[in-house]
């Protein structure tokens, strides 16, 4: 797609992590910005200050006028979580507009650039923003879509001081949707292939079947580094290569040491080359773990090791991902983006090892009612880690309620009787009546408008 002849970019859900990015690069292009989002937010607000004009109700009266009277220098995308019956996104369709999905959109971007693709059902944002924050610190720079707010920058978009065609672009390859299938990537890493999105994908057999699809994206003569232990096939003419935490392969950690923060000095091994004394900046073995991955890639990708070493200690991380908002000697409050089985155990176990001595709270809001019903006795295996639960009602996002699926279902499982069932409103006052030693919150949906409220309890 050529966007030179675009003059107006009008988006549905703008204020969407990954929407927001895209919006982002068409400010900076020049491009006059707008569109719809359900809520005002931090995000949405900086978009605005930076240029987008933004609207929270769905109307097509608040669809610019030249957007209207400009088809052909007009680009609409929309996120696949806007419903059907949306009717700003119903007037585009009913007049002729063509319509792109954000997937695609990304797609057409990085096809002028070698491509990092960072895939798997846990692990992108981390792994592609330290990725992308140490690539940036190479001479050519980079380009980076990300999921997530990354600290360094305060921003999901990266971009090198000059347009430069050689430079990586490094993008979060999603699987909702098979929305990575639109990306044809130099180097692809995947993290992981759990059962998720099954309200996408029916079982785990078709999710990975879609994963072996993204492989088949790469381009000839690219690369594909996964973790140890997936089971994918192999293709005769790309690179293969396997990255563990700390067993052997191709790229692991060695002599591992843990810093009192719960960050890591560790020894880096990349095809039997060592490269000693690696420091992370963020904590949690999690972390390590995703930092061995971020190495590999840029490894592959000819970094300057030495430059590759100093920026991996000033990553700084990326909001709501192992997210220090309170750390005193009295008191720890931790937030992150935790919505899988998976992710809740890693990230939970990961605290764990760090405050061994002490109580962890949790407080989760489940995201999804299908998700919900597909994994509530995994949840209730994760949750049971904790020492005491706030477990809140379930964030719908993109889905209408399905009869029997509600937080009860993972609360009836939950083992431990330290447990309160409790709605996003009640939470603060039941908080106030506790004295944590470690704080968790843990979620994809709205439980981010608790941060700021449980830090103000807890700083008073």
């Amino acid at each position: 797609m050529n966007f030179n002849s675009v003059h107006s970019v009008y988006f549905i859900g703008i204020g969407g992590i990954g929407m927001s990015a895209l919006a982002r690069y068409f400010i900076h292009a020049g491009k006059a910005v707008s569109g719809y989002d359900l809520r005002e937010t931090p995000l949405t607000n900086k978009l605005a200050q930076e240029g987008a004009k933004v609207h929270y109700i769905e109307d097509i009266n608040s669809i610019p006028q030249d957007i209207k009277q400009d088809k052909s220098g007009s680009l609409i995308i929309y996120t696949p979580a806007i419903p059907e019956n949306h009717q700003e996104l119903q007037y585009f369709k009913e007049n002729g507009f063509k319509l792109y999905k954000r997937a695609e959109i990304l797609g057409f971007i990085t096809q002028n650039y070698p491509t990092i693709a960072i895939a798997g059902t846990h692990g992108k944002t981390s792994i592609s923003s330290m990725t992308a924050h140490i690539l940036n610190g190479q001479d050519t720079g980079c380009y980076a879509f990300l999921g997530g707010i990354l600290k360094n920058e305060q921003s999901n978009l990266l971009l090198p001081e000059k347009e430069n065609k050689e430079a990586y672009a490094v993008v979060e390859a999603d699987e909702y949707d098979r929305s990575f299938l639109n990306l044809h990537p130099y180097i692809a890493l995947i993290s992981s292939m759990d059962a998720d999105h099954l309200d996408i994908y029916g079982d785990k057999n078709n999710l990975v079947k879609s994963f072996e699809q993204f492989v088949n994206k790469i381009v000839q003569n690219g690369i594909l580094i996964y973790k140890k232990g997936l089971n994918l096939k192999h293709r005769s003419d790309i690179k293969q290569y396997v990255y563990a935490l700390n067993e052997t392969a191709d790229f692991y950690a060695d002599n591992i040491r843990k810093n009192k923060n719960g960050t890591y000095r560790f020894d880096f091994i990349a095809q039997g080359k060592v490269y000693k004394d690696m420091e992370t900046a963020v904590p949690g073995k999690i972390n390590l773990e995703n930092t061995v991955a971020a190495l590999s890639v840029c490894y592959l990708a000819g970094a300057d090791i030495g430059l590759v070493k100093k920026h991996l200690k000033t990553y700084t991380g990326v909001k709501r991902r192992f997210d220090y908002r309170i750390l005193r000697d009295d008191f720890i409050y931790i937030d992150d983006y935790a919505h899988h089985p998976q992710e809740l155990k890693a990230f939970i176990a990961s605290v764990k090892e760090i405050f061994t001595d002490k109580k962890i709270t949790g407080i989760f809001q489940p995201h999804l009612f299908t998700r919900t019903r597909d994994f509530a006795d995994e949840f209730a295996e994760s949750l049971d880690m904790l020492d005491k639960l706030f477990l809140l009602d379930i964030y719908p996002a993109r889905e209408l309620p399905i009869k029997g699926v509600s937080s009860e279902l993972i609360f009836n499982k939950v083992k431990n009787e330290n447990k309160i069932l409790c709605t996003k409103n009640e939470v603060l006052d039941l908080l106030k009546k506790e004295q944590p030693e470690v704080l968790l919150s843990m979620g994809a949906g709205d439980i981010d408008r608790l941060v700021e409220p449980i830090e103000q309890l807890f700083n008073r």
